[in-house]
């Protein structure tokens, strides 16, 4: 019984170290994420509340351009039914426990993101030189709170399986 109790809070203190580690953002972050220039992103897999989302056309078009003025854009609307393109400013920021955001700051966000706010934190769960993952809160229909992840990788690279349907 008494190694029982220790395994159980052996395994607690693990999970409970993990969920204080927070991701540290590489040294040349604001290069990963904009390049020399410019860099473009595309969509390579989202998911919602953990369910990975169907990839129709818009998301399959969309592209979303960092400049390393600390510029953004997106080609949303460049293609038919996908809505207007984004265009606002970006930057880094840390959360209550130190862990990093991407925030883009645009006129445009109330209305396309559903919320107040001129802007909109995306948590970083990883950058490197080909892939940006983030995650955040979105309210969908019915103002109901989930949680959105997405996978995004250069324009550049050629991944499979980006075009998902159940």
């Amino acid at each position: 019984m008494t190694k029982k109790l220790l395994l159980i809070f052996i395994m607690i203190g693990m999970i409970s170290c993990q969920e204080d580690q927070v991701y540290e953002l590489p040294k040349n972050t604001a290069i990963l994420l904009a390049g020399d220039d410019a860099k473009t992103w595309k969509l390579a897999r989202r998911s919602n509340n953990n369910v990975r989302m169907n990839m129709g056309p818009c998301f399959m078009e969309c592209r979303q351009s960092f400049s390393n003025d600390h510029s953004v854009r997106d080609i949303n609307g460049e293609n038919k039914n996908c809505g207007p393109s984004l265009v606002g400013t970006w930057e880094f920021k840390k959360g209550a426990k130190n862990e990093p955001y991407l925030r883009i700051t645009s006129p445009q966000i109330p209305e396309l993101l559903s919320t107040s706010k001129e802007y909109k934190d995306f948590k970083i769960l990883k950058l490197t030189m080909d892939t940006l993952e983030v995650v955040f809160r979105h309210n969908q229909y019915g103002n109901k709170s989930r949680l959105i992840k997405d996978i995004l990788v250069r324009e550049d690279l050629d991944i499979g399986d980006r075009y998902f349907h159940h």
